[in-house]
C-alpha cells in the first residue's frame, strides 16, 4: 500500500504526518531536527515513498537526508499552497497532514528543487553579495562621521584608495570620533581579504562557462552578473517561455480581473529576490545603452523612471532566456553532460 508523507519543516522541530492510500493518518508526530529522529519516524517506509515539505528555513538537510534514503523529495511552494490548503484550524498536526492529503491528492504547488552543485554557486554568489553590504555599509558609516564634522573630500575622489587613506590618517577629529573612523576601517581591510578572494574564485569559474561568454553579450551583464543569472534561474528549459520566466522573478504586473474589467498593477515580486536585483542592477547600465535607451525614454515620460528602469531589467531577463535556449540548441550534447555534472 502506497503512503505519503507531509512534513512541517520549523527552525528546531519538525511535524512528520504519515498517510496510507485511503487518506488515513497513521502517523503524525513531532520530533527535534536531525538524521536520527526523522529517519526514526520514517525510516522504515519503503524506498520511493513521496515526502512533502514546504520550503521553509533550512530546508536543505533534509532534501540531502531524503535523497540519500531514497525518498521522493516534494519541495512545496508555501504561498500557493496557503492558498490551497487554507483552513479556520491552524496547527502543525494539520499543516503536516494537509501536505500529505495534497500530496496524495497530486494538488502540490511544486517548487524546483536545485541540485547541490547549483544550490553551493548560489551560496557562494550570495555570500560576496553580503559581505560587499557589509563593507558598503562599514563605508557609510565613516561618511557619517565625516559629515558631522563637515569634511567632505569631494564626489570625484575615493576616501578608499591610497591617497584617500592619507587623507583620512590626516584629518584632525577629536579622539572619539578617531577611534570610531579607525575601528571602522580595520574592519572593512577585514572585509576586503574574503571579497578578493571569492572575486578570483568567481572570474575562474566564469571563465570556465561558455554560458557567461554569451550572458555577456548584454548590455549591463558583467561575468558575476551572468554567474549570478545562472546560479538562480538553474535549468533554462524548465521555463517554457520568456514570459514564464519573468513571472517566476516576480517582474510581470499584478492583474486583477472580473467579467471585462482587467486592472494591471505594479510588478508582483512573488518570485526570486535576488534576480530581481542583480536584474536591476543591470538596468541601471542598460537603459542608457543604444539597445535600450529610446524605449527607456519612452517608457519614462509615461510611467516615471523607476517604472521604466524594471522594464528595462525584464527585457535584459527575456534576451537572457532566449540566448540560453539558443546556446542549449546549438550545443546538444552539452546539458546532458551537464545535469550529470549536477546531479552527482
Amino acid at each position: 500500500m502506497s503512503v505519503y508523507v507531509g512534513i512541517d519543516v520549523h527552525r528546531k522541530r519538525s511535524q512528520i504526518a504519515v498517510a496510507d492510500q485511503g487518506g488515513a493518518i497513521g502517523v503524525n508526530r513531532n520530533v527535534p531536527n536531525g538524521r536520527m529522529s526523522v529517519l526514526g519516524v520514517i525510516g522504515d517506509l519503503p524506498a520511493g515513498t513521496p515526502v512533502a515539505f514546504e520550503a521553509a528555513f533550512g530546508w536543505g538537510w533534509l532534501v540531502e537526508l531524503l535523497q540519500e534514503h531514497g525518498f521522493e523529495p516534494h519541495l512545496v511552494h508555501p504561498l500557493q499552497c496557503k492558498a490551497i490548503a487554507s483552513a479556520r484550524l491552524k496547527n502543525d498536526k494539520v499543516d503536516a497532514a494537509t501536505l500529505a492529503h495534497l500530496l496524495r491528492a497530486d494538488l502540490l504547488p511544486e517548487a524546483w528543487i536545485a541540485p547541490p552543485p547549483v544550490r553551493q554557486q548560489r551560496a557562494i554568489l550570495r555570500h560576496r553579495t553580503q559581505l560587499v553590504r557589509l563593507r558598503t555599509l562599514l563605508r557609510n558609516r565613516i561618511h557619517a562621521v565625516l559629515a558631522d564634522h563637515g569634511c567632505d573630500r569631494g564626489t570625484s575622489r575615493s576616501c578608499w584608495s591610497g591617497p584617500g587613506r592619507v587623507w583620512l590618517d590626516q584629518l584632525p577629529l577629536p579622539a572619539a570620533s578617531r577611534t570610531v573612523v579607525t575601528d571602522l576601517l580595520e574592519l572593512i581591510d577585514a572585509v576586503q581579504v574574503p571579497i578578493d578572494r571569492l572575486d578570483a574564485e568567481l572570474t575562474a569559474a566564469a571563465r570556465a562557462d561558455p554560458r557567461v561568454k554569451v550572458l555577456t553579450t548584454l548590455p549591463g551583464v558583467g561575468p558575476l552578473t551572468a554567474l549570478f543569472l545562472l546560479a538562480e534561474i538553474g535549468d533554462i528549459h524548465r521555463f517554457p517561455s520568456a514570459r514564464n520566466l519573468a513571472s517566476w522573478a516576480g517582474l510581470t504586473p499584478t492583474v486583477r480581473g472580473s467579467d471585462r474589467t482587467v486592472r494591471y498593477g505594479h510588478i508582483s515580486k512573488q518570485g526570486d529576490p535576488w534576480v530581481r536585483w542583480i536584474l536591476s542592477e543591470a538596468a541601471q547600465t542598460a537603459k542608457r545603452s543604444p539597445q535600450f535607451a529610446a524605449c527607456y525614454q519612452q517608457i519614462a515620460h509615461r510611467r516615471g523612471k523607476k517604472i521604466a528602469t524594471i522594464a528595462i531589467a525584464r527585457k535584459l531577463l527575456t534576451r537572457a532566456w532566449h540566448l540560453l535556449v539558443q546556446y542549449d540548441a546549438c550545443q546538444p550534447d552539452t546539458r546532458p553532460v551537464r545535469e550529470a555534472a549536477e546531479s552527482r
